[in-house]
């Protein structure tokens, strides 16, 4: 189940612990659309829900089992941050590019090929930075 806190600065999630290694819990949790909790959401094709491995980074791995359930949780900055990097920046990197190129060569195809293949320069850069990231952008166990 996931929710909100009280004061609404973190999302949380309710998981059962899957792995421990050294310096990471793996929580399996269920990630459910809003109307997955809905009464009659068996008999709905819009009902969702997904099972997802959360890696939770902490050197207090001891005090942890296998099968325990806990609560994962991130802050709305660090779901912000996520948000933005997957989402915000290649949608502006796309349209920027797919404009630009429209604009000087007034063709469409090149446009829409150049705006594509200007995400994979951005997304080997994040793959480039992806443990300084994961310092950013990481859950904790409540």
């Amino acid at each position: 189940m996931s929710y909100l806190c009280k004061v609404h600065t973190k999302i949380s999630h309710s998981g059962i612990i899957e792995s421990i290694a050294e310096g990471c819990v793996k929580v399996r949790i269920l990630q459910t659309s809003a109307c997955a909790a809905c009464k009659i959401a068996g008999h709905c094709n819009a009902s969702e829900s997904k099972e997802k491995i959360v890696e939770v980074f902490t050197d207090h791995t001891a005090g942890y089992s296998l099968g325990q359930e806990v609560v994962v949780c991130a802050s709305r900055d660090v779901a912000n941050k996520a948000l933005l990097l997957g989402f915000g920046v290649p949608f502006l990197v796309l349209v920027g590019v797919l404009v630009l190129v429209l604009r000087v060569t007034g063709n469409e195809g090149v446009a829409a090929l150049s705006g594509l293949l200007a995400l994979v320069p951005y997304y080997f850069v994040l793959y480039l930075f992806r443990s300084r990231i994961r310092e950013q952008l990481s859950f904790y166990i409540e």
